[in-house]
């Protein structure tokens, strides 16, 4: 700091609080030989009804409560930056800035610096965001501090932090956010940032104190210092002064228009959720294609106040510097969470105020906004007010009665309200922690770690299952898809898993002999270096058999398991993955087996979109265990027969369940998500079904080899008959879609594990490959209809419930 002695004391007007009520704001000491920069050119003193703290420190260069020139805004933030610079020497750092009123200043010190990472506190709960830490603000009227960074490894490291504020008054907030922060992140060295610093001696010992107690260097730098005299009975002297008017009403109501901000959903708009080095680029360029869509809706020569929203700060403080630099006379604001007492005089910087409806939903408390007028130009021309808001803040209240735009258009102003689209923190997370692991066992499902790597999210503490019925009629009415939410896991009876014992030990053969036909047939005509992918969840046994078969051979292959959702295509988070670590021409697609070929299509048609956006080229053909819908050419038998693993439900499945695609769960970078059930691993039986068929595979081999020369020489290709089998049952039995036909054993099972079924129809009363159906058709209440030339074993139908 440099002493003032050298500078002529200035010759000011005294401010109205210190001359009416003997609110002093002294200067101490300016860090820059510049009068502008002194404690008085910096604040003024204001008021507010608070039982904790009555006064305000209202700053004239920070653009929250008076409508500031944006590049004096820059410009106090670059200067501020510079002496941060100087404190840390050449070091890299982290920056933190405090919500609401120096998330703007801290951006624009973390820019000047060049840091690695930018992060404000917010008071706004983001969903899909989550909280690294939080501290409180004792005289604040709102406390909680969250810090949401995404990932939280952005912030969590060793560099030197600094902490920007836009004033220190006790520095007890900076305290308790250094000592929260080093709880979960020790670090050697903090910098304490502000554009004043009005700290009592007993203040200063407070930091020396607490340095010592955290075992870090602590140092302050702001552009002046100062200290603030208050009468000792100003908290009473502010309750008794008159109840301040609030929401002018003009005589004539101004207009309204709205204009949509371009913005890409992964650059950051601000430090909520981090802003990396990395990301000034994209945000320049985004910015100025946001101000291109802005100027083009603006009426030159008027002259605009750019009003941000709250937290929301940076972003619309560059909009208003660049609005500046094309030529427009532009201020720049915000509005607040701050309750300050308004009074119409001169010297008073508080002039003029609005109190509105929080318009967050969720959000009770009201907002205000004070001044939003220029006064220097109210008799040439009025404002536009230009209020720039993020998404979140885009709601009715906005615009409802009592909302900001009501309260302003009411005053007589003419808005302009801009709105950014939403940056999704998940997109954020998933671009900054690179492409996501995969799963694998014993944490996440029962297989072994070597025999599959589940491309999904783990959702298993995620309450997804609904009742059966409901869930059915939701989707059948299209209010939910399918895929959003999970079934009740339905458990069988003893009789019925006596029955799957028995089951397995007699098709354990017949199950070997198809598994190794499949695979043989794929490493014939796709070769050794394959790399089986399942569709997740039926597909998934089938894969870890074909590869225990290539296994044997000597051929170790590697095995992923895939989310495809019908009507949603395959997870292209996966497919990136895939194409990253494999030569997407190897990648081969397993399935469990055909019904309609309904995920045939869908796989076919969502790798061509794929493709078509950019993507990988992946092979469509689909191979395998069972083809009884002639819909795929590489398959181990067209029999309609019951393979075991569709007989249950995770149980036989690795205890994985469906797979899972719900906006509000998967964010953009991460796979489609699942659920593990450890809680039912008494009851799994995925191994032992894994075990059993592979202890066939040395019987069976001899008979591999001729069936797949069998298979080479006949005439593979898809009729599709299943599907026209699938048309002639839906007319004849009057049902609506097809979606609600469900050929063959396997998708039979399903429909009595997981839907609504309304009847059964089976090809022959006695056989046995369904007698598990027949079980669990009773079970229900389900009538079983006996259909002899039936193109499948069995089908299931689903109940319409849309009535």
């Amino acid at each position: 700091m440099t002493a003032d002695p050298a500078l002529p004391e200035p010759v000011l007007e005294l401010p109205w609080a210190t001359r009416e009520l003997g609110l002093t704001l002294c200067h101490t000491v300016s860090a820059v030989l510049e009068r502008d920069w002194r404690v008085e050119n910096l604040v003024e003193p204001g008021l507010r009804r608070n039982p904790r703290r009555a006064h305000l420190l209202v700053s004239t260069v920070l653009g929250k409560h008076l409508p500031t020139d944006p590049h004096r805004v820059l410009d106090a933030g670059n200067r501020l930056g510079d002496l941060v610079r100087r404190a840390l020497g050449p070091a890299d750092a982290v920056v933190l800035g405090f919500a609401e009123t120096a998330t703007g200043l801290g951006h624009t010190v973390a820019a000047r610096i060049g840091a690695h990472c930018y992060l404000h506190s917010t008071r706004r709960d983001v969903p899909g965001a989550r909280t690294l830490a939080g501290f409180e603000e004792g005289h604040s009227h709102a406390t909680s501090h969250l810090l949401q960074p995404m990932p939280a490894e952005v912030f969590r490291n060793r560099l030197p932090m600094v902490l920007v504020d836009d004033e220190i008054s006790t520095g007890a907030t900076a305290l308790d956010a250094i000592r929260a922060l080093h709880a979960h992140t020790p670090r050697a060295h903090y910098i304490l940032a502000s554009l004043v610093d009005m700290r009592t001696d007993a203040d200063r010992r407070a930091f020396e104190s607490a340095a010592a107690d955290l075992g870090a260097r602590i140092d302050t730098v702001c552009l002046a210092t100062g200290a603030t005299r208050l009468p000792t009975d100003l908290i009473d002297v502010v309750a008794a002064l008159p109840e301040p008017v609030l929401n002018p009403v003009a005589t004539s109501r101004g207009s309204c228009a709205r204009v949509e901000l371009p913005w890409p959903h992964d650059v950051p708009e601000g430090g909520r959720h981090g802003f990396l080095s990395s990301d000034a680029a994209s945000f320049d360029t985004a910015l100025e294609a946001a101000v291109a869509a802005l100027i083009g809706n603006l009426a030159a020569p008027r002259p605009v106040i750019v009003i941000a929203h709250e937290e929301f700060m940076y972003l619309p403080l560059r909009i208003a510097a660049a609005l500046a630099d094309n030529g427009i006379r532009t201020r720049y604001q915000t509005t607040t969470r701050s309750p300050a007492y308004v009074l119409d005089e001169p010297g008073y910087p508080l002039r003029r105020g609005f109190c509105f409806t929080a318009p967050e939903l969720g959000e009770d408390a009201p907002r205000f906004l004070y001044n939003a007028r220029w006064l220097e130009l109210a008799a040439e021309f009025e404002p536009l007010l230009l209020v720039v808001t993020d998404r979140p803040a885009d709601t009715e209240r906005l615009t409802a009665s009592g909302g900001l735009i009501d309260v302003l258009t009411a005053s007589g102003a003419d808005v302009l309200l801009a709105v950014l689209p939403a940056v999704d923190p998940r997109a954020l997370e998933a671009d900054r922690s690179g492409p996501p692991e995969p799963l694998r066992g014993p944490e996440f499902g029962s297989y072994a770690p070597d025999e599959v790597a589940w491309l999904l999210t783990d959702l298993s503490g995620v309450a997804l299952e609904a009742e059966v019925a409901d869930r059915e009629r939701r989707i059948q009415v299209g209010e939910a898809h399918y895929a959003e939410s999970l079934p009740v896991e339905y458990q069988p009876d003893a009789a019925y898993r006596r029955l799957f014992d028995e089951v397995l030990a007699e098709s354990a053969e017949r199950l070997a002999l198809a598994v190794g036909t499949v695979a043989e047939l794929v490493a014939t005509e796709r070769g050794s270096e394959v790399v089986l992918v399942s569709l997740a969840r039926a597909g998934t046994p089938v894969g870890v058999l074909m590869r225990r078969w290539l296994g044997e051979r000597g051929v170790e292959v590697p095995h992923y398991a895939v989310s495809i959702v019908r009507d949603r295509g395959i997870d292209t988070e996966a497919l990136d993955y895939l194409a990253q670590q494999h030569d997407p021409r190897r990648i081969v697609f397993v399935d469990g087996w055909t019904g309609k070929g309904a995920i045939t299509r869908e796989l076919a048609a969502a790798l061509d979109a794929y493709r078509a956006a950019g993507g990988a080229r992946f092979d469509p053909e689909l191979a395998v265990l069972a083809d009884p819908g002639s819909c795929v050419r590489t398959f181990g038998t067209r029999d309609d027969f019951l393979i075991a693993s569709a007989c249950l439900n995770s149980t036989v499945s690795g205890l994985v369940s469906r797979t899972v695609l719900n906006r509000e769960l998967i964010g953009p970078g991460q796979f489609h998500g699942a659920k593990f059930y450890a809680e039912l691993a008494d009851q799994d039986v995925s191994n032992r079904l894994l075990d059993t068929v592979s202890g066939c595979f040395g019987r069976v081999r001899p008979l591999v080899d001729a069936r797949v020369r069998e298979v080479l020489a006949s005439d593979r290709t898809p009729t599709w008959a299943g599907w026209e089998s699938v048309e002639r049952v839906r007319a004849e039995y009057g049902i609506s879609s097809v979606n609600f036909v469900k050929p063959g054993v396997g998708e039979t099972t399903r429909v009595l594990l997981r839907r609504m079924p309304w009847r059964v129809l089976v090809r022959d009363p006695e056989a046995r490959e369904h007698a598990h159906i027949r079980l669990l058709a009773a079970a229900r209440g389900v009538p079983v209809e006996v259909v002899p030339d039936l193109a499948y074993a069995c089908m299931g139908l689903i109940k319409d419930v849309k009535g």
